[in-house]
């Protein structure tokens, strides 16, 4: 006998679709998930690297995805300090899903440009 068909989607996994919507939803952090793919991984070279966004918009979204375990910071010691960002295993996961979302879009271009 099949599974009965749940008539909704739980409070929880709403709460957690929300959640990763806040953190990947973000243009910004798409771009910086595949910006640290491709061997990006200082602040001011993924500042350079993506265009438009401000200081404050990356140092937001560099938070929010080492809160959701898909970057890790690591601090060095020395003067200048230098921070370095890296994927983690669940951010080469969203990674490549991010890079098949491209690939899929490359295919249907928008009909408007």
């Amino acid at each position: 006998m099949p599974a009965k068909k749940a008539r909704f989607i739980p409070l929880s996994d709403r709460k957690a679709y929300h959640r990763f919507e806040d953190v990947i939803g973000c243009k910004w952090s798409t771009l910086v998930v595949a910006a640290v793919s491709q061997g990006v991984t200082r602040p001011g070279e993924l500042e350079r690297y993506i265009p438009g966004i401000s200081t404050k918009v990356l140092n937001e979204r560099l938070r929010k995805l080492v809160d959701f375990q898909v970057l890790s910071r690591t601090e060095q010691s020395g003067l200048p300090a230098r921070v370095d960002y890296a994927l983690t295993d669940n951010g080469t996961k969203l990674a490549a899903l991010l890079e098949q979302v491209r690939l899929l879009n490359a295919q249907h271009p928008d009909p408007a440009s």
